[in-house]
Formats: structure tokens, sequence, C-alpha cells
């Protein structure tokens, strides 16, 4: 991202800023309706002491700091022009700007530079906490933390980040006692069961027995009346199962066409991603057919399908027209599917 691009975003981005600082400033708590204080041993509790006595990680990876002024300088550039403004952790311009103004603290376009990305990783770490990924929020935290001390949203993102790590630390709570209860509860139905059956089958068992006890005396008073042994009884015929036929094989199925080449794409710079996009958090995707000439340069491109329509359409259009693809000296076509995703 070039300086005239960055202070062409200022005033974009300084809008975007305030209005989230307008629609998520910090409420304070009704002294009448607080919540009730926890207790050293509430699980809530317990998490915050362990997570208040581990140090914090420090904003810029010790690998980036190692790294010369012109090394930082050049990982930034490209940095931006893949969009990794604000991630992953240790490789993304962020840092990189950060670690190269303490090294150059008064460089005017690294200032710059910071300021014009800094409603980028504000949004980047509301869109976190609304997530509940509060690791990741702690650590865009901290990037801005280190880059404007000072700076309006830093108050909103910590009182965020306290009240959903509390919140998630009670259901976390809640649903283990549910759990335990759940569990109480089948443990109890499952011996309520065993005893019933054992009940059960000590009741047919002396049933059993005396039904064996009655057949016995009435075959003792036949055999006698009859002044002759009973009768030994026929074996039961074996009843023997049909033979089941054998279901045949299944065919194996047709191997399927080898699908036809296409030329090779050499270089393909990706597109920016739109502001209004990213700040709602919308993710998308777009295909387009792109026509490219003998030399490998795309001629003509156009939007066949957009999902949402028309957002991502200039933006894709721009990114396909600086693709490169491999000289064949003949006019080819193709459809290529472009993602956005702001995560």
């Amino acid at each position: 991202m070039s300086q005239h691009t960055l202070t062409a975003l200022r005033p974009v981005a300084a809008l975007a800023l305030l209005g989230l600082l307008a629609a998520c400033s910090p409420k304070q708590p009704d002294a009448a309706t607080g919540s009730a204080s926890t207790g050293p041993n509430d699980p809530a509790t317990a998490a915050q002491a362990v997570a208040a006595d581990t140090p914090p990680k420090p904003a810029v990876a010790a690998s980036v700091q190692a790294m010369s002024a012109d090394d930082l300088r050049a990982a930034a550039n490209t940095a931006l022009s893949q969009n990794r403004i604000y991630a992953p952790g240790g490789d993304n311009a962020m840092e990189y700007y950060l670690a190269l103004r303490d090294k150059q603290p008064d460089d005017p376009a690294t200032t710059s530079a910071l300021t014009d990305l800094m409603p980028y990783t504000v949004i980047a770490a509301e869109q976190s906490i609304s997530r509940k990924d509060f690791e990741e929020a702690k650590r865009l935290q901290a990037l801005i933390t280190k880059a404007d001390p000072k700076a309006p949203a830093l108050p909103r993102l910590s009182q965020a980040i306290t009240s959903g790590e509390k919140l998630v630390a009670q259901q976390t709570t809640d649903e283990a006692s549910k759990a335990k209860a759940a569990a109480d509860a089948k443990t109890k139905e499952t011996q309520r069961v065993a005893e019933q059956a054992a009940q059960q089958k000590q009741a047919a068992d002396a049933l059993a027995a005396q039904q064996r006890a009655e057949a016995a005396r009435a075959e003792s008073a036949r055999a006698a009346a009859a002044d002759t042994p009973p009768a030994p009884r026929p074996a039961a015929a074996v009843e023997r199962p049909a033979p089941v036929a054998e279901a045949p094989a299944p065919r194996p199925a047709a191997p399927a066409a080898a699908s036809s080449g296409e030329r090779r794409l050499l270089s393909a710079p990706p597109p920016r991603y739109p502001m209004d996009a990213l700040r709602a958090n919308t993710s998308g995707q777009v295909v387009v057919e792109i026509t490219i000439g003998g030399d490998g340069d795309v001629t003509n491109a156009r939007v066949v399908e957009a999902n949402p329509p028309r957002l991502f359409d200039r933006a894709a259009l721009t990114a396909v027209k600086r693709w490169k693809f491999e000289p064949t000296g003949g006019i080819s076509t193709t459809r290529r599917t472009i993602a956005f995703n702001p995560g």
C-alpha cells in the first residue's frame, strides 16, 4: 500500500472509528442492580486470578524486532499487498510498522501508516470479541496499545474483553453444574432400573420354581394312577434355517473422465477487501470469466456470478486484470472463483 493510498484511506478510517466509538461506548453498571460479587472459590474468579498472574505477551514478536529497518519496511509493504494488516501474529503490517517505529521514531511515513491501519485493527478486535476469541482480541489490543497508548477505543475494548471472559467463565461453570446434575440423575435412574429388574427377576424365578414343582407333583400323580412310568417326551425337532441367497457383487463404477488442462497462472495479486464488507464482517465469492491474450496478460474480464451481488465485483475485476498467465501465443478464456473472507 503506497503512501498516497494510506493518506486517502485516513478520512474513511477515522469516520469508521468514530462510528464504532459512538455505537459501542462502555455503559456504567447500575449501582442498584449490579451483579453480585464472586467469592474466592468461584471458577470465574479463579480463572481471572490465573490470567492476572500470567505476564502479557509482547505486542511485537521478537523475530520481528530483530529485523533491520530495510527488511521491516519491505516486509510491511508485502504484508499490505497481501491484506495481512493485523494477522497472523508475527507476520502482519502492524507489527512490522511498530518495530520500524522503534528503530526510526521520527519517520513520518511509518507514523502515518500506523494511523491509517489503526481502525482496521480496532474493527478486528471487536469482531474477535463477538466471536469470543479473547486471546486474539488481547493480541490485537496489545497492538493498539503499542501504537497509541491513549487510543479512545482501548477502555471499551478492555471492558468488553473482561466482561466477555467473565460471562464465558460463568457459562462454563453453569454448564458443568448442569452436566453434573444430569449425570447424577442418570446414575440414580440406572440404579432404580437395575433394582426394579432384580426384583422382577427374583419374582419370576420364584414363580417358575413353583410352576415346576406343581408340574412334577401332577406328573407323579398321573404315573401312580396308571402304575406305569410316564412316557419319555420326544425330542423337539431342530429347525434349520433356510439358505440365504448371496447378493451379487456390485459392479465397479466407471472411471471419471480426466479434465482438460488450463493455462498456468504465474502471478495472482490478491484483491483488496472492500471497507464496507470488512466492517460488516461479510464474506462472499465472485465467479469471473477471463480472456487471456497470447502474452499471458488478461485482456478482458467480466463477472459471471457473485454472492452477494455487486458487493465484491469491482475488487474482483480489479484484481484479475493484474493477473499474469503462462504465455502460449494464443487467446483463451477461463473462469475463476475469487473468495472473500474477512477472517
